[in-house]
């Protein structure tokens, strides 16, 4: 099981951080770890580092795209894939600071939804220390 963080990184340090993204992974891998003393200075950093993310309207944007679609379903908050074919289940859930994708497979089909939305997402799975821009996706699919 991949749990993939998925942030939306302010246009200037996307512009900073296109060609050496390994610098913001270190940053945001080192939030993540943080020690609880540390978090007025971890707050501080985050929100330079990143855009509030529009919940209600990326949730409805979401839904409205693909509710249709015999694969996806919607539990409260949470967005499901769970394509049989392709045996992927994966589950994301937006949060007012980042997107959280939980997936069975090293690919979930909610990056592609999630570069519909915009360049400047970057994705991130702490555990296996994997990371890339959301439209780097489309050039590996």
């Amino acid at each position: 099981m991949r749990t993939y963080f998925v942030f939306q990184i302010k246009k200037e340090f996307q512009n900073l951080y296109q060609e050496n993204n390994r610098n913001l992974f270190e940053t945001l891998r080192h939030l993540y770890y943080m020690k609880k003393h540390e978090m007025n200075y971890g707050l501080n950093l985050f929100t330079q580092l990143t855009e509030k993310i529009d919940k209600q309207e990326l949730n409805k944007a979401i839904f409205v795209r693909y509710h249709n679609e015999m694969v996806y379903s919607k539990n409260g908050n949470d967005h499901v894939i769970n394509h049989l074919y392709r045996d992927e289940i994966s589950v994301l859930t937006i949060k007012s600071s980042y997107i959280l994708i939980t997936t069975n497979h090293n690919y979930s089909s909610f990056f592609s939804v999630i570069s519909e939305f915009g360049d400047q997402y970057f994705v991130c799975d702490f555990v296996y220390q994997d990371y890339f821009w959301i439209n780097e996706i489309k050039m590996l699919v």
